[in-house]
């Protein structure tokens, strides 16, 4: 393949380099330049890919890979469309539900990928995580207003965590990584966290769906669970954001007051969602209206 010309993407929070490639034929493509002590995890995640690709998933496909003196390549197919994060408030309730419960789907199909290597038992490996927040918020110079009820679901809810399943994972899941196709179809994008874990644990990042559009994030655990959503789910769900909530203030300190702005601001919006943690499932899915 021939590139002939190159345009940088500035988006997201990897360390990966991003452009948008032409080759001699006028092709685009979307390629993804990574540091070479990352050859092993790039690789891992580009055979991924390929899995995810052959299950029929709308994704920006993986074309092919290589390593270039000190940098790894690898290139996708390029999706002509927007982010979704941008554009989904442009469409109805009814749809924005229908990408969601469609964005559910694919992720019921990531999941289904056979799982070569488990590291441990999850309660034992998630507990340890969980404790670990935890100190590191206690230590934090800055807290939560009301940060002790976070810390008091988790402890109280270790025990569901015992013989939980462990699948692939996408390791990012939300309205952030899709794109809206200009075939008005909706596509999965940045496989760079994949990872290993509770599938349930997936919706963990749910919050930054529901913050920009409830109707998405309420047709994504329709879409997953074909409608049938099991009262075990909510509890994990409470206990994966809230792991994630505690943990996200010793991280967003370094970055400064915006950040973590940001966080407390989100920390607040949990507990309107969840009532003061009184009730299991947030009011945004309760409160849906937008079904077809």
């Amino acid at each position: 393949m021939e590139i002939i010309s190159k345009i940088v993407i500035n988006k997201g929070w990897s360390d990966d380099k991003k452009y948008c490639v032409t080759d001699q034929d006028q092709k685009k493509y979307f390629l993804r330049v990574s540091d070479k002590k990352r050859l092993d995890s790039k690789k891992i995640e580009f055979n991924i890919m390929e899995k995810v690709a052959s299950l029929g998933v709308r994704m920006c496909k993986p074309i092919k890979f290589e390593f270039c003196g000190d940098e790894v390549y690898s290139f996708h197919e390029w999706i002509d469309g927007k982010d979704a994060r941008e554009t989904i408030l442009t469409y109805s309730k009814e749809q924005q539900y229908s990408y969601g419960a469609e964005a559910g789907r694919i992720l019921q199909k990531i999941h289904s990928l056979p799982v070569i290597e488990v590291r441990e038992d999850w309660d034992v490996f998630f507990n340890r995580k969980i404790d670990d927040k935890i100190a590191k918020y206690k230590e934090c110079t800055v807290q939560y207003e009301n940060g002790q009820i976070f810390i008091d679901l988790l402890n109280e809810n270790r025990e569901l965590l015992k013989d939980r399943p462990q699948v692939c994972q996408h390791g990012d899941y939300h309205i952030g990584n899709f794109m809206i196709g200009e075939d008005q179809e909706i596509y999965v994008i940045d496989f760079d966290r994949f990872d290993v874990g509770d599938p349930w644990e997936e919706f963990n990042r749910i919050v930054w769906s529901a913050q920009v559009s409830p109707a998405f994030a309420s047709g994504m655990i329709d879409g997953y669970f074909d409608e049938k959503v099991p009262n075990l789910f909510w509890k994990l769900l409470a206990v994966y954001i809230l792991s994630n909530l505690v943990g996200a203030l010793p991280w967003a300190v370094p970055y400064g007051a915006e950040e973590i702005s940001v966080m407390q601001n989100q920390a607040k919006e949990i507990l309107e969602w969840y009532d003061d943690l009184k009730q299991i499932i947030p009011s945004w899915y309760l409160n849906k209206k937008y079904k077809h």
